[in-house]
């Protein structure tokens, strides 16, 4: 009782600050249309880290085994948002301002909400059928959306790790050799395409799950 009521309020945790962000997205682009694309991260980027960080907290719920989720598809989808938000938008203020970053925001934000509500009524043993079929299929097409635009987002963001030399190290003698930060972003993009197959094959995996968590029979 004592675990699935923390993981009830970190449930409920999750779903205000990403309905926060969700619906600002939302009033803000009503108010001031397209202009409130450019100022997404300005505006809500603070939360939205805190989002993330908090998230990390799902990986040691598996590993705990509190949380009965596969560890792979959860590490590679928290892993790969982390990095592109700290590493890739966070680093380059030019980056933050572009359209992909809103985009970006907005599908997160949209799976995150439906999420953690259901995760939220799960615990409490309610299975409301619209929203847990919602939760299992929102996922299969708004997923490969969300990689492709991890993957523009970073490939929007080379030419300036390319300009100013952000995470490049060049190491000293006796050392030989040094880190060109663009190269290790292009073979992560590879290593975000494959992670994307994995996190998806567990999305359709989820989908033959019936509304009171029974396994669909074939």
């Amino acid at each position: 009782f004592t675990m699935n009521m923390y993981l009830f309020v970190y449930d409920l945790m999750q779903f205000c600050g990403h309905s926060w962000i969700f619906t600002n997205m939302i009033i803000r682009f009503m108010t001031f249309g397209k202009d409130s694309l450019a100022d997404t991260f300005h505006s809500i980027g603070l939360v939205m880290r805190l989002c993330q960080l908090l998230s990390v907290l799902e990986i040691l719920h598996i590993l705990l085994g509190i949380d009965k989720s596969r560890l792979l598809p959860r590490f590679l989808q928290i892993t790969e948002r982390i990095i592109v938000l700290f590493v890739v938008i966070n680093s380059q203020e030019e980056v933050q301002g572009k359209y992909v970053v809103c985009v970006l925001f907005f599908l997160w934000n949209l799976l995150d909400v439906v999420r953690y509500t259901y995760n939220m009524l799960a615990r409490m043993g309610i299975y409301y059928l619209p929203l847990t079929w919602l939760n299992f299929s929102l996922c299969i097409p708004l997923y490969p959306l969300s990689v492709l635009a991890k993957g523009f987002a970073i490939c929007v963001s080379l030419p300036y790790f390319e300009s100013f030399g952000t995470y490049s190290i060049k190491l000293p003698f006796p050392f030989t050799f040094s880190i060109y930060f663009p190269y290790v972003l292009k073979m992560y993009l590879l290593v975000l395409f494959a992670g994307k197959y994995l996190i998806f094959q567990k999305a359709g995996s989820q989908h033959n799950w019936d509304a009171y968590g029974n396994k669909k029979s074939n």
